[in-house]
């Protein structure tokens, strides 16, 4: 008899993950109409983009509805970046009210306006100051709070010290991304060294880095001994992907085929849904980066050349009907 998903799943604290792919937290790429579509074709977990939490307190829009969360979605985790004990658990109390099921804190974004600001990755070179944030988010809410980094600063990887600190403090999961700092999103991520981190604790630690599919999830899982993997950029343009994923890797079966149709269908429902959420200028904006993933990840042609040259055609349009009409013409059956 096939196990069911909640037996094979993840206990995060008192949270039950559903399954054993997750869906990052992603910049401009995880908000809600994105991880609406994601609940709704049966992904287990999916992060919001990383919010601020000093611009969080000023209640500044645009980082309020990064943070806002969809009634009748499933699990809501909410990641909070920053630096000042007190304005993370400012952030991890909002969270709460706003009703989060897990907190997560960023120690893990490259990006040089994050570190600048000695925030996300940057706080791998002072866990001092890593162990005072996990405090605080810790000590302000009920809610299990999990953390997201690297490998390291460095090639001088301290994640394993990083993570002991984690699960002495209280905190009940710990997504690495197998890369370090300094490598960005270059190289191959290094799986291997992930299992480090994972001989070091006993709660969860998901592998995260160069996911994109079946072999390579089932590779990760293999290489880090980890409990579960996290998909980032792989799963652009198919939001199906983790559902696809966790039902392959729990009942040992090949991956779904997505007719073009099914394809064109959640395309436009989440076009639609970023146009309701944004309103119809900035929500074509938004879904634009989308829209040229599934173009460019779609079945409707063999040729990558001819997916990106169709990519190009359809971003340039400015009208959704016109998309719409497109779309259906491209990914007819």
């Amino acid at each position: 008899m096939t196990a069911s998903l909640r037996e094979i799943g993840l206990q995060i604290g008192d949270v039950t993950v559903p399954g054993r792919v997750l869906i990052a937290p992603m910049t401009g790429v995880s908000d809600l109409p994105f991880r609406h579509m994601a609940h709704k074709l049966g992904a287990a977990y999916a992060a919001t983009e990383m919010v601020a939490c000093a611009e969080m307190q000023t209640g500044r829009p645009d980082v309020v509805r990064k943070a806002q969360l969809g009634e009748h979605d499933g699990l809501k985790i909410i990641q909070l970046i920053g630096r000042d004990p007190a304005h993370i658990a400012h952030g991890a109390r909002l969270a709460e009210e706003a009703g989060a099921h897990i907190v997560d804190l960023n120690f893990g974004c490259p990006a040089k306006e994050v570190t600048g600001v000695l925030c996300g990755s940057a706080l791998m070179r002072d866990l001092d100051q890593a162990e005072r944030i996990m405090t605080a988010a810790l000590q302000a809410t009920s809610r299990p709070v999990t953390v997201k980094m690297r490998l390291g600063w460095d090639d001088n990887h301290n994640a394993a010290e990083l993570a002991v600190r984690a699960e002495r403090l209280g905190i009940a999961a710990l997504t690495v991304h197998g890369r370090t700092r300094q490598q960005f999103y270059k190289g191959q991520a290094d799986w291997h060294a992930i299992a480090c981190v994972k001989q070091a604790v006993r709660i969860p630690v998901i592998a995260n880095g160069d996911i994109v599919g079946l072999d390579s999830a089932q590779d990760a899982l293999t290489q880090s001994g980890a409990d579960a993997v996290m998909i980032g950029r792989g799963i652009y343009g198919r939001p199906w992907l983790a559902r696809d994923l966790n039902m392959a890797l729990n009942d040992n079966n090949p991956m779904l085929v997505i007719s073009l149709t099914d394809q064109a269908d959640i395309l436009l429902e989440h076009m639609y849904a970023s146009l309701r959420f944004y309103g119809d200028g900035l929500g074509l904006r938004m879904f634009k980066k989308h829209l040229g993933a599934y173009v460019e990840n779609s079945t409707h042609h063999d040729d990558p050349v001819v997916r990106r040259q169709d990519k190009a055609r359809l971003c340039r349009m400015d009208s959704p009907a016109e998309i719409e009409a497109a779309v259906r013409t491209l990914m007819s059956a």
